[in-house]
């Protein structure tokens, strides 16, 4: 299912221009001026994260950030119209904020903040949504979302990086699906990850330890031209 985002900035140019550049990139947007049309919002629809504004007009930005935090747990970035506001920026964070961007700020740098923040907050998001999945099965493997543990189909334990894991998950969520590199590097990589290592190399990994014969590889398979896919069905209990 899409992330939803609450946009929250007085500056209606700024909220239309981030609503369609995220609408673009298959992020379903809200928008809101205010605190109180914020409530407004997030008492109608189910909101995954909220950018927010620490210059409103009706209400303080840092208070805002703190109810949400107290009410909602909700992730949320906090926008500054100032390198000056250093203070705010700390403020924010230390109210729970997970990450801040500093206007003017690039698109793309605020969609990849966003991604990531939804990345690490994925499971808190699955269980408000009561999507949460306990465990995928397949091919005799089991996967434990809430330990990250992965269990062979002869009992064993096997160790799983952070990108193995984020990888594995990937397959396990669009089973017998192609999955372009850019998808898997996207699914992947850490928040801070600089990007020199190739999804080849991670997917070679993850084969040596899943693959009875990585060489020869049964589960992840190739599709030339195009990326990889799970060929196998998956149980989510």
């Amino acid at each position: 299912m899409e992330a939803h985002i609450l946009v929250v900035d007085d500056d209606p140019a700024i909220r239309d221009l981030v609503r369609d550049y995220l609408t673009e990139h298959d992020l379903k947007v809200s928008i809101a001026g205010s605190g109180s049309q914020m409530d407004q919002v997030l008492a109608a629809e189910t909101i995954d994260l909220v950018i927010l504004d620490l210059k409103l007009p009706d209400e303080d930005g840092l208070a805002i950030a703190r109810r949400l935090r107290e009410k909602l747990d909700m992730p949320i970035i906090i926008l500054t119209g100032s390198r000056k506001e250093e203070v705010d920026r700390v403020m924010g964070l230390e109210l729970g904020a997970d990450d801040y961007v500093t206007k003017p700020f690039s698109q793309r740098e605020l969609l990849a903040r966003i991604k990531a923040v939804l990345r690490r907050t994925e499971v808190k998001r699955a269980v408000r949504r009561g999507e949460a999945v306990r465990a995928f099965r397949f091919a005799g493997w089991e996967l434990n979302t809430g330990l990250r543990r992965l269990k062979s189909p002869d009992g064993r334990s096997v160790d799983l990086t952070n990108s193995e894991y984020a990888l594995l998950v990937a397959f396990l969520r669009s089973p017998q699906k192609v999955l372009t590199r850019d998808q898997l590097l996207e699914s992947s990589r850490l928040h801070d990850d600089i990007y020199d290592r190739s999804i080849d190399v991670q997917i070679l990994r993850l084969r040596r330890k899943i693959e009875e014969k990585p060489n020869e590889p049964a589960l992840i398979r190739t599709e030339r031209g195009a990326g990889y896919f799970l060929d196998t069905p998956v149980e989510s209990v």
